[in-house]
């Protein structure tokens, strides 16, 4: 039976040598578990693992606005023009806030002249935009076209060109402006292009560009072009970017460009945070699973490296990701290991009180060191948890052996291919609607068999049975529980109980050490 660990042991009770040997070739064994899950997370290359961490970095919630415009400003502050942060950010922005770009370039609409020389296919991208109905339907560049065509007909209406046998007159165009329908396009704003200057910097011109749909044509010049100006010259740029900073959520943006910093930029975003945490840090909660990150970051000198950070956060918030890693096919060899460690760290820690001398060495380590083992120990639940075949009654003994109170739980849990589950929130309206299908399908079923024998009917009703059987099966073994680990708020079924448990664990042993 795996133990959890999970009452308060007695810090006075010391038998001597024997434990001080315990703890050792406890903390021997979690050091070489240690290893083979690094040369797992590895074998690949580093990105899963540092894009684990930007996700379980992306969940803080005490950074102000104010705190994460600072802290991307200082990192794009400190870069070299070009770079990945300041592109990925800019796409940002272009994608889900045009309008707060578009002012920039609409100041600078001159430069356009050479994003639509040559180009014919930006040409009519833009400019092609000519409505069947009134002028004020023109959209995009065909407006801004038409406007300071009108307005300045003297000096460009020549530079018109018709694809009828001859050009239309203003008065006329005025009058029907359909008509611009039948320019060609592509001639008349090659033509602007050589001889109409004035059109590139008119305010018909720069008006078309402000809501920034123009950015779409072709992000990668526009990225380009930004960062240009971020780090040529001082710009309004920065406003763009400080205001966009400030109104978007702290999680998408360490979603979207955390994973591109390198590994010494995404430390240095680490050492900022945890400026902040100095400043408006609450007490850590070490009742939440996640509390590490919140403590870590509170503690970040003791961080010597980024590779403490992704192991922890590899065993303590993606368990079932690593455990997925041990199982596949071709890591025979490291399952094998990890197998091996784990049977062996859960027979030495078999005795009643066997968790305090590996405790009483935790107290003695750095912050990180003993967080780093407290986290290795309750994957070793997890795997542990995982790897038996559990059934109702195995979870019940276990519950009881560690002082969790439980219910059974009235729901239950439908199983996704991944292996998770789902709770379903709306059953008594998804069962009458099943109970409605069911009976539709009855109605239909009942007039194909008036077209089959009665050893057909009896064939089918015997498979309807079975699989009504079959699914009471699969719903007595997948059965939850209330725990009262949180509350009784939430349901467990067989296939979460690991990855709950070993995190609950987790946060106790954390109060445990840190919070004495």
């Amino acid at each position: 039976m795996v133990r959890l660990f999970l009452s308060e042991p007695n810090w006075k009770e010391d038998r001597g040598g024997g434990d001080s040997g315990v703890s050792k070739q406890w903390i021997l064994l979690l050091n070489q578990l240690e290893s083979v899950i690094w040369s797992l997370m590895t074998s690949g290359g580093r990105a899963e693992a540092r894009l684990w961490l930007c996700n379980t970095i992306a969940g803080i919630t005490s950074i102000t606005s104010r705190q994460q415009r600072d802290l991307f400003v200082n990192l794009l502050r400190t870069r070299l023009p070009n770079q990945g942060l300041a592109s990925q950010l800019l796409q940002m922005i272009f994608e889900k806030r045009p309008q707060k770009a578009g002012p920039v370039i609409a100041e600078r609409s001159y430069v356009l002249e050479k994003f639509f020389e040559g180009n014919p296919k930006r040409i009519m991208q833009w400019f092609s935009n000519f409505a069947g109905g009134g002028g004020l339907d023109h959209k995009k560049g065909a407006k801004a076209l038409s406007q300071f065509a009108f307005v300045n007909r003297d000096i460009c209406w020549e530079e018109l060109e018709w694809k009828g046998k001859h050009g239309q007159s203003p008065a006329v165009v005025a009058t029907k402006p359909h008509y611009f329908l039948d320019l060609d396009v592509q001639r008349t704003i090659e033509n602007f292009l050589e001889n109409v200057p004035e059109f590139w910097s008119s305010s018909e011109f720069a008006e078309s560009l402000r809501d920034g749909d123009i950015l779409s044509i072709d992000t990668k010049y526009f990225v380009e072009f930004f960062v240009g100006l971020m780090y040529k010259e001082d710009s309004n740029v920065w406003d763009v970017i400080s205001e966009f900073l400030m109104e978007e959520s702290f999680s998408s943006l360490c979603n979207r460009l955390l994973i591109s910093l390198e590994e010494r930029e995404l430390l240095a975003a680490l050492e900022l945070l945890h400026r902040y945490y100095s400043l408006n840090m609450e007490p850590v909660d070490f009742g939440n699973s996640s509390c590490w990150l919140d403590f870590v970051l509170s503690k970040f000198n003791d961080c010597e490296s980024l590779d403490q950070l992704l192991l922890l956060n590899a065993v303590t918030n993606q368990g079932r990701q690593l455990l997925r890693l041990v199982n596949d096919e071709e890591s025979q060899e490291e399952q094998t290991k990890i197998k091996d460690i784990v049977s062996q760290i859960c027979t030495i820690s078999s005795t009643a009180n066997s968790l305090v001398p590996f405790l009483k060495e935790c107290f003695k380590m750095k912050t990180m060191e003993a967080t780093k083992f407290l986290g290795l120990q309750s994957w070793v639940i997890h795997y542990a948890l995982s790897e038996e075949n559990w059934i109702s009654e195995s979870w019940e003994s276990l519950f009881s052996n560690n002082g969790i109170s439980f219910r059974k739980s009235d729901k239950y849990a439908m199983l996704h291919h991944d292996g998770l589950s789902e709770e379903n929130d709306s059953e008594l309206d998804d069962g009458a609607s099943v109970k409605r299908k069911h009976r539709k399908k009855k109605k239909s079923r009942k007039k194909r068999r008036r077209n089959f024998d009665d050893d057909d009917i009896y064939d089918n009703e015997l498979l309807d049975l079975h699989a009504s059987n079959s699914q009471l099966e699969l719903q007595t073994k997948s059965g939850s529980w209330l725990l009262s680990t949180d509350g009784f708020s939430a349901s467990w079924t067989n296939v979460d109980l690991p990855e709950h448990l070993s995190k609950f664990c987790f946060s106790v042993w954390m109060k445990w050490v840190f919070a004495k």
